[in-house]
């Protein structure tokens, strides 16, 4: 297993995680590991399994345990990852994830599970204003005015709404986070491996308040 910095950052979507994983990601030189982009990845290959995937998101689900495990243990057993650590962002979203996440791990435990504390209705305001890359993922922000067509400034593709950015899909989604992810506070709390972190503010307080807590482990 890896040697370097292992990362757990947790929070709701639209808590600014994503922004922050990356700049994590750069700042300690680990690959930012997504589950995200990894399912993602299998949609716009439009297999079998993509196609499966596509219906749990687009409902606003959650994707199984066992499929989000083997993928992880998949893409931690890779060189970067055990070389240099990880950071991982969208796993573990449940409490039987997390306990195969420290089986995956257990030859070097994680160093800090960060918890990023934004309000629900901050959450709510940033999705529905949240615009996408189609090709790369970019996450952007609308503003009162919105280009059309909104051309990606990372790599020239199309930004748009995502299709599970629904008020409809994101307060479901919230609701499982609730009920489904937020026993992982509980989890890693009693490990005395959990650092709750203020979401509120700039990117730049945020993202220092986050490598204070890494940097003090």
């Amino acid at each position: 297993m890896s040697k370097g910095t292992r990362i757990v950052l947790l929070g709701r979507q639209g808590s600014g995680k994503g922004t922050q994983c990356v700049r994590l990601s750069r700042h300690y030189v680990v690959p930012h590991i997504s589950t995200g982009d990894m399912l993602r990845a299998s949609v716009r290959e439009n297999s079998a399994l993509g196609r499966g995937v596509a219906e749990v998101i687009d409902s606003g689900r959650l994707v199984g345990d066992d499929l989000i495990v083997e993928l992880v243990r998949e893409r931690l057993g890779k060189a970067d990852a055990r070389r240099r650590g990880f950071l991982l962002d969208g796993f573990p979203r449940t409490v039987t994830q997390a306990e195969a996440l420290d089986d995956i791990a257990n030859e070097s435990p994680l160093n800090a599970v960060i918890d990023l504390v934004v309000p629900r209705e901050m959450v709510l305001e940033r999705l529905s204003a949240r615009r996408v890359c189609r090709d790369c993922g970019a996450n952007y922000q609308a503003g009162p005015v919105v280009a059309s067509p909104w051309i990606c400034d990372t790599c020239g593709g199309d930004v748009v709404l995502r299709d599970d950015d629904t008020p409809e899909s994101i307060n479901r989604r919230l609701d499982l986070y609730e009920t489904q992810t937020a026993p992982l506070i509980e989890y890693y709390g009693a490990s005395g491996r959990l650092f709750p972190v203020n979401g509120v503010g700039s990117p730049d307080q945020v993202f220092e308040r986050i490598t204070t807590v890494i940097d003090s482990r």
